[in-house]
């Protein structure tokens, strides 16, 4: 390499860097647990003919996604703001509090998704159980990543770059960890390509593994998040095309990662019925030897790590942003709500490990609360980016517009089937209807 090479090979690596962040901090929260777990169980049933399933849930995902990057860098004024200045403070509380309430509950998968991670990667550690009155300190394991969380939240000032910097490397480590179980796995690649084909089965398309597919990776309280977060980013209007870009890489990075969960379980655990992400941890194991076992615990605890911080924040800073308390890192208030995510998570989470119960109500409670709070935080989000009066020319087309439509319908239609077949039969039983 000659010397002229350098500044070239530097340029290269600034163009990249500069036009991608936020949508990796993005793709960190909805690549969680629930989703790695989702995502095998819909290939262990279906094969991989659901592929074009996750293709097309990125696909509004990333719709969505760029809808929020243009509001938050042509308007440059939280989100919240914009809709207590239009809507009023009521409809800015409703979704705040809906997004907090549903960050919470996320937040206690997450705090599972890490329990399960290490109880995989270590099965022996458990072998002292708490519940038969000995003490185990691998059962606190939670507790020890929420005060790791707690010391990163209030560490650092300029929390946007570290927060930045780390989801990058938990997005690289899952790439590589889940690629390597996938090589693995030696899928039928005509069998992978055939299944990106939509195939309209009615059956399928009403299956709920299949909608809870859907739901963990159409996140569109994270994709609200997105203009929050190309704020603390610094980008203004000039910068609008890095936040298109960044929008669609880290659309492809959710799409490429569920794929190769997918098609993992789909090559190698076909027919198997997977309770946990433990499940899929033990059942690779005998398949792929210690080594496969140990590359998916590591993308397993990368998933649950950074969507364990991140989907704190969303529920934090949006309803600090709602209640008028602020909405950047540097003020207090986004912090200590985000706290209380963690917290709150934490708390029924360790409920969980340490009854072994769910709380049937409190995830009743937050389905129900899904149904309203997502096509709301959608379709306000749609309704903002395209008023000309905030995005003057920056208004989406009608292809975007189109797809933007679609995407809401398709929230509604998920959030109808929640409330007759999920919510409703639940409260049934709770009367003893």
């Amino acid at each position: 390499m000659n010397s002229t090479d350098t500044p070239s090979t530097s340029r290269s690596s600034g163009w990249l860097l500069k036009r991608i962040g936020p949508g990796l901090v993005t793709a960190c929260v909805v690549i969680g647990p629930g989703s790695i777990l989702t995502s095998s169980n819909v290939g262990a049933k279906n094969g991989f003919e659901l592929g074009w399933v996750i293709i097309a849930a990125c696909l509004f995902m990333m719709v969505y996604t760029s809808l929020a990057a243009k509001l938050g860098v042509v308007a440059q004024q939280s989100t919240a703001t914009l809709v207590t200045e239009r809507a009023g403070r009521l409809l800015a509380v409703i979704i705040g509090m809906g997004v907090f309430f549903i960050a919470s509950a996320f937040q206690f998968g997450n705090n599972l998704g890490v329990d399960s991670a290490f109880r995989a990667f270590a099965p022996e550690r458990y072998a002292t159980s708490s519940a038969d009155g000995g003490f185990n300190p691998f059962d606190y394991t939670v507790v020890l990543f929420n005060a790791l969380s707690l010391a990163f939240l209030f560490a650092f000032r300029n929390l946007y770059k570290w927060l930045e910097r780390l989801m990058a490397v938990f997005v690289g480590v899952m790439l590589v960890a889940f690629a390597l179980n996938l090589w693995f796995a030696r899928p039928d690649l005509g069998e992978l390509l055939r299944g990106l084909l939509p195939q309209f089965n009615r059956d399928k398309l009403l299956d709920i593994s299949l909608l809870g597919l859907v739901g963990t990776t159409f996140v569109v309280a994270a994709a609200y998040y997105q203009s929050y977060l190309v704020r603390f980013r610094g980008w203004t209007t000039a910068d609008l095309p890095d936040g298109m870009i960044d929008a669609r890489v880290s659309a492809s990075i959710m799409a490429l990662i569920t794929l190769m969960l997918m098609s993992t379980s789909a090559a190698v655990l076909r027919g198997q019925t997977l309770n946990g992400v433990e499940d899929v941890a033990n059942s690779l194991q005998p398949l792929f030897g210690d080594k496969g076992k140990v590359l998916f615990c590591i993308g397993l605890f990368s998933a649950a790590y950074s969507s364990f911080i991140v989907n704190s924040m969303i529920g934090g800073f949006i309803l600090a942003d709602a209640l008028g308390l602020g909405s950047t890192p540097q003020d207090k208030w986004p912090r200590l709500l985000t706290a209380a995510v963690l917290l709150i998570g934490m708390g029924v989470a360790m409920y969980t490990i340490r009854s072994g119960a769910k709380p049937v109500a409190a995830i009743v409670a937050a389905q129900a609360v899904t149904v309203v709070a997502a096509p709301l935080v959608a379709g306000t989000l749609w309704w903002l980016s395209d008023r000309s009066d905030i995005m003057v020319t920056h208004r989406p087309g009608p292809v975007m517009n189109a797809f933007a439509g679609i995407g809401f319908l398709l929230l509604l239609a998920m959030a109808f089937y929640t409330a007759i077949e999920k919510v409703w039969p639940a409260v049934r039983g709770a009367l003893g209807m």
